[in-house]
């Protein structure tokens, strides 16, 4: 019965696949149940409560996936949107944290409206196949970058220098260096769940040597999601000053799915023929609905995560993986202590070997062609380079809009990529820029 409503045979999977899949995923995201309430905290949320808004949040948007959209994507808080809110939209743009929790409610309401009349799904359509193979390439050289990182193998630079080499005497970050090895070799010997052992083995490694500590407690209970649930604030709502908080929160959260949803699916191999991911409807919905409920619970806008592709690539084909990320997000709340213990530098390694997966479609990009090349690369880069999915889209879209209208081939440009391009500058031009 459950095989056959995931489709086991039609993806080919079967039961230790996507179980295998389902906890790789969740094992290289479940930093967010730490970070986002932190990042959060700077924004005036209680943290506790928002630890719990993260993880409900996480578990019923991965659920509706699971169920509805039966695709292996996890859904949870979107890092960068987080930050934005915490650091833009609060200290900088001066709202509260319940005006900004109101506008990201607005905004998935949006979505929903917007995805029930197949608006979403037309603007995906209308994306070309060149910025389409770009997406992937992206998001892999994104997660690598974010592994590199978080594995403190490269580190904020000084001096002038934006990034430079991290301490490599440092026994977590040689951890991390053979984690990549570990990963690689399992991966050329075939091994299954690859990234999953050199998960479980680096953090055992790591707890061994002392690096890491060992968890003092196995089993807590959540804390309550009073503070944070149901605080909307629709004060200065209805004015002109608080459009431009929508327009960046709805063009970011649209832009980081969109690009996610179709770079995942080409990864999985769901895209058809046209390079469009059949019923996307479904997925975007529960993007939709999750954005929706996630203010109401206490966090901030949920999408499809890019760790996804972890999961990906141990296998994960159906929506089977998505339930089993979900039912380690709700055990995360009895069990936070145990499932949270797994250091940066454990699953790091896996996500700078994903992003290699990931580069794949960029032999199918065209680099003759200029109108299509330079959006594309602009997209890649500045993905990578800005630490945000959204910024490379929209700069891909505004730059493939320009370059065939100045060169006299407007008519390549579908109607929908004028409304994407024009969303993007309104993007740009309201975004709140800091130095």
């Amino acid at each position: 019965m459950i095989q056959k409503f995931f489709e086991f045979e039609r993806y080919k999977t079967s039961y230790k696949q996507e179980i295998i899949a389902g906890i790789t995923t969740f094992l290289t995201m479940s930093y967010i149940i730490v970070i986002n309430p932190a990042i959060l905290e700077a924004a005036g949320f209680p943290r506790g409560p928002a630890l719990t808004a993260t993880i409900f949040a996480a578990a019923l948007g991965t659920l509706l996936m699971a169920f509805y959209a039966k695709r292996p994507f996890a859904i949870a808080p979107y890092m960068g949107e987080n930050a934005f809110i915490a650091y833009s939209v609060v200290q900088v743009m001066g709202y509260s944290w319940k005006q900004a929790l109101t506008a990201v409610f607005l905004a998935g309401v949006l979505f929903i409206l917007l995805t029930i009349l197949r608006v979403r799904s037309w603007l995906a359509e209308a994306i070309p196949d060149s910025l389409k193979y770009s997406f992937p390439v992206g998001i892999g050289l994104f997660l690598t970058l974010i592994g590199l990182n978080q594995s403190g193998i490269i580190a904020p630079g000084e001096g002038g220098a934006p990034l430079h080499v991290g301490n490599l005497a440092s026994p977590s970050v040689l951890l991390a260096v053979g984690g990549i090895f570990l990963v690689a070799v399992l991966l050329a010997l075939r091994v299954h769940g690859a990234l999953l052992i050199a998960i479980v083995g680096i953090t055992l490694l790591s707890c061994l040597l002392g690096i890491t500590a060992w968890p003092e407690q196995i089993l807590s209970f959540p804390p309550s999601l009073g503070p944070v649930m149901g605080q909307l604030s629709f004060d200065d709502v209805l004015t002109w000053k608080f459009l431009p908080l929508i327009i960046i929160i709805f063009v970011m959260a649209f832009t980081d799915t969109l690009g996610t949803l179709i770079g995942l699916s080409a990864r999985a191999g769901l895209l058809d023929e046209k390079g469009n991911l059949p019923e996307i409807e479904k997925p975007m919905m529960v993007d939709a609905v999750t954005t929706t409920i996630a203010p109401l619970v206490g966090t901030t806008t949920a999408g499809a995560y890019l760790e996804s592709a972890a999961g990906i690539e141990a296998g994960g084909r159906s929506g089977f993986t998505a339930l089993v990320v979900a039912i380690l997000f709700i055990l995360s709340l009895f069990f936070a202590p145990l499932l949270t213990m797994v250091p940066p530098h454990a699953y790091g390694p896996s996500l700078v070997v994903v992003g290699l997966f990931m580069l794949e479609p960029i032999k199918l990009m065209d680099f003759k062609d200029y109108t299509n090349a330079v959006p594309s690369f602009l997209t890649i880069v500045l993905m990578s380079f800005t630490f945000n999915v959204g910024i490379g889209m929209t700069a891909g879209f505004i730059s493939f809009v320009l370059l065939k209208l100045f060169t006299g081939r407007y008519k390549e440009i579908h109607p929908g990529m004028w409304l994407l391009a024009l969303l993007s500058l309104l993007f740009f031009i309201f975004y709140p820029y800091t130095k």
